[in-house]
């Protein structure tokens, strides 16, 4: 079974319809929304800020969400892919993002809408990555604009089909 763990008065509070495997790790205060799913080993460690996580997020397996002690939260939005080895720290990351496998987001970045992060790259401090855009290298740069291909063969693809994985654990 999963590791939720409540600390400080603060309890993970896990939507409707959610998948979370039994080695995954949920810690104080996390807000999750529905049909989400967290993956083998991956942390969300709610310890020293806040984490809300929005609807069908999948925080794949050795992903970590954390956050920075009384000044970054981090906030991710709806129709969310957090790939394999990702971390995501105090950061923002809004709607319809893929943040490829081994990338970093760092404290007060912003990812906007309709964007990916490239599989390796490192986003750093406060940077912006732009609502349709490609971000990869270290630190990352914008190296193109999303195409309606890239959108719906990538983003809306990798987000639907982790929500049709986890059905097969429930």
């Amino acid at each position: 079974m999963a590791l939720i763990v409540p600390l400080k008065d603060k309890s993970p509070v896990i939507g409707d319809n959610c998948f979370i495997a039994e080695n995954a790790t949920i810690v104080g205060d996390v807000v999750m929304g529905t049909g989400c799913s967290v993956w083998f080993g991956a942390v969300i460690r709610g310890d020293v800020h806040y984490i809300k996580i929005g609807d069908n997020v999948n925080i794949q397996d050795n992903a970590v969400v954390h956050a920075t002690y009384q000044k970054s939260p981090t906030n991710i939005g709806n129709n969310v892919s957090i790939a394999h080895g990702a971390i995501v720290h105090g950061c923002t990351i809004h709607d319809n993002v893929l943040v490829g496998m081994n990338a970093v987001v760092l404290d007060d970045a912003v990812v906007e809408s309709n964007s990916i992060i490239a599989a390796g790259a490192v986003v750093t401090k406060g940077t912006v990555v732009e609502s349709g855009s490609v971000y990869a290298g270290s630190p990352a740069k914008k190296i193109k604009d999303i195409s309606p291909e890239l959108l719906k063969g990538e983003i809306e693809r990798i987000a639907n089909n982790y929500h049709m994985y986890s059905s097969w654990y429930k």
